[in-house]
């Protein structure tokens, strides 16, 4: 049979030219067009270095991107959310940080990213050897059906004579010899050594008192998830017997170290990345993660800032198990009971007392877990700087007007007050819980994104200087010029009244909806501020909705979370493979006479 004659039709749409102030990263300095590109698959990666779904694409598609290699371009389209992320050295770092292994077009205007009306963090658009768009998706989960549709676009255009092979433009950028590559945590261990997991280099690194002495590598340096091998690890926590715990991230695993013999064994996790209806507790080494970021020691239990699904978990040593403790996996910021908030993407903490302190990165803000007076186990969340997704900045002052910039780290110092490592303001920042004010204690510190106090010093973890910087902690706060910001997002004029929202999925091909053990299909929409919304806030399983805007409001951002399950549609097989395909949007909207009625937002496929 004729491949070209059994492929499915698809839509004929062309693709926009690439755009991007920036330039083009992992080229050799060479820049290219879609028609250099002609011949080839091209898939566009829209990202931005701070979404951790990102980060979960980048490591889908790595698989992909090495079996089709001689076929198939990956070109990631960097799309800021963050100011620090539109600068250019920032993309720089990013992309050897976390081993892009393809051109990067840096797009810091967001000008590619508006020619193809892209409205989430991350998607990938798929363009055929042609140059026309064959395929859209948004969010993660999407691998299987992209390498699907590769096999057929190669058949295709092979059997047309449109398919050319070979080396693609990828040209490695030439390694750098330093101590650390992108350091992310750091421990003091017993022996006043400090225990520093050296993320992009897979290991985990000691060095002697004075912070840059290598004393040990721990690790082999290749990504794994073998007794000697880490991928991207960040976390590390001090427990009772003196070994230590390691959020292993990109492994979705906690490991533990015991530095007298440097043995290193896997207490949480499969080595699996974590998805919606996968258990949420049991046995800690049958229970899926995602991506746990940071580790603390606090309340007889190790709590774990789980960034890849916006909670917070535990692992208990003593009965072996983990289990969520806080967040709804939903993405915002919403305090209350634990098992009722929303966090986004918490990265960094640090036990004090009654409290867990939080740097909840996505939100640029710093909250608190503490537990609830007279009611057992139960924890309540609270906020002490920041107000939601899309308002970030550097200033100081009252904490309820104070502004922070996707913090990563936090340390409790010695008077109470919280030291905040304001990863993208490239500052150590302060917050007194007792004046309720916020101060910044030191700046010109390149993307720090953890600290630990030394005697009377503090050393911060310098993540993109790839080093340990030693500070005196100042008397005096640093005076510094307050700057507001909000997302580079454009809002999306909408007209007053009812809004349709259509969430567009298509089964991939081969595939169907899974609806074996009850809807397949589920979407669930809130807003802020929440008197935006009068009508259509709360989950369902239809993926349409009617929402109906509030008079009075003219603004606010639609939180949209849409999953749909299919597997694969061959009747022979009795087990057959099942995926699942999920998204959150923020979508900020502006209410306005002549807006849309209607608001498309692609899970997979092409928009009507």
């Amino acid at each position: 049979m004729n491949p070209a004659a059994s492929a499915p039709r698809r839509a004929r749409v062309r693709a926009p030219e690439l755009i991007g102030k920036g330039g083009w990263l992992n080229t050799g300095d060479t820049s290219y067009t879609l028609a250099d590109l002609r011949g080839r698959i091209v898939i566009l990666d829209f990202w931005t270095f701070c979404c951790i779904n990102c980060l979960h694409v980048l490591d889908e598609l790595r698989e992909l991107e090495e079996k089709h290699r001689d076929t198939v371009v990956i070109i990631g389209v960097h799309s800021p959310k963050f100011v620090h992320e539109a600068e250019h050295q920032a993309v720089v770092d990013a992309v050897e940080r976390y081993e892009v292994h393809h051109p990067v077009l840096d797009d810091p205007e967001l000008a590619t990213w508006k020619q193809y009306a892209v409205r989430a963090w991350p998607t990938l658009v798929v363009i055929d050897p042609e140059g026309y768009i064959v395929a859209q998706h948004a969010g993660e989960g999407h691998a299987h059906a992209i390498a699907r549709l590769v096999e057929e676009l190669e058949a295709e255009h092979a059997a047309k004579g449109t398919l050319r092979r070979g080396d693609g433009p990828y040209v490695a950028p030439a390694p750098v010899a330093t101590d650390l590559r992108f350091p992310g945590k750091a421990l003091v261990l017993p022996s006043g050594n400090v225990l520093v997991s050296d993320s992009t280099r897979h290991q985990l690194v000691e060095l002697a008192a004075d912070g840059e002495s290598v004393v040990r590598r721990i690790g082999n340096g290749e990504r794994g998830f073998g007794p000697d091998s880490f991928s991207e690890p960040q976390g590390l926590a001090l427990l009772p017997d003196g070994r230590v715990v390691v959020a292993d991230t990109v492994n979705h695993a906690l490991r533990v170290l015991d530095p007298a013999t440097g043995a290193v064994e896997t207490v949480a996790g499969t080595g699996r990345q974590w998805w919606q209806g996968s258990p949420t507790a049991g046995p800690a080494r049958e229970v899926d993660l995602s991506s746990p970021w940071d580790v603390a020691w606090w309340r007889g239990r190790v709590w774990i800032a789980m960034a890849g699904v916006h909670q917070l978990w535990t692992w208990d040593p003593e009965s072996d198990t983990v289990a969520v403790a806080a967040g709804t996996t939903n993405e915002g910021l919403v305090d209350g009971p634990a098992a009722e908030a929303w966090f986004a993407q918490p990265s960094g903490l640090a036990a004090a007392g009654d409290r867990l302190w939080i740097a909840d990165s996505e939100t640029s803000a710093l909250r608190w877990v503490e537990p609830v007076e007279g009611e057992g186990d139960a924890y309540a969340i609270r906020t002490a700087v920041g107000s939601g997704l899309f308002d970030f900045g550097h200033r100081d002052g009252a904490a309820d007007q104070a502004l922070l910039q996707h913090p990563l780290g936090v340390t409790v110092l010695p008077d109470g007050s919280v030291a905040v490592c304001d990863t993208y303001n490239h500052a150590l920042r302060r917050y007194d819980p007792v004046t309720g004010e916020v101060s910044t204690l030191a700046t010109d510190l390149r993307e720090p994104s953890d600290a630990v106090l030394v005697g009377e010093d503090i050393l911060v973890v310098e993540s993109a200087r790839h080093r340990l910087t030693r500070l005196r902690l100042p008397e005096e706060a640093v005076r510094v010029e307050s700057v507001a910001h909000r997302t580079r997002r454009a809002a999306t004029e909408v007209a007053p009244g009812t809004l349709r929202l259509d969430v567009v999925f298509r089964a991939p091909t081969g595939q169907k909806l899974d609806d074996r053990y009850g809807p397949s299909t589920r979407l669930q929409v809130s807003s802020t501020p929440p008197e935006l919304l009068a009508g259509g806030a709360g989950q369902g399983t239809d993926l349409f909705r009617e929402l109906v805007l509030a008079e009075g409001v003219t603004e606010g951002v639609l939180h949209v979370a849409a999953m749909a399950a299919s597997c694969d549609d061959d009747p022979e097989n009795e087990y057959p493979a099942c995926h699942m395909h999920q998204q959150d949007w923020g979508v900020p909207v502006r209410v306005a006479d002549g807006g849309t009625e209607r608001l498309p937002l692609v899970l997979a496929g092409l928009a009507d």
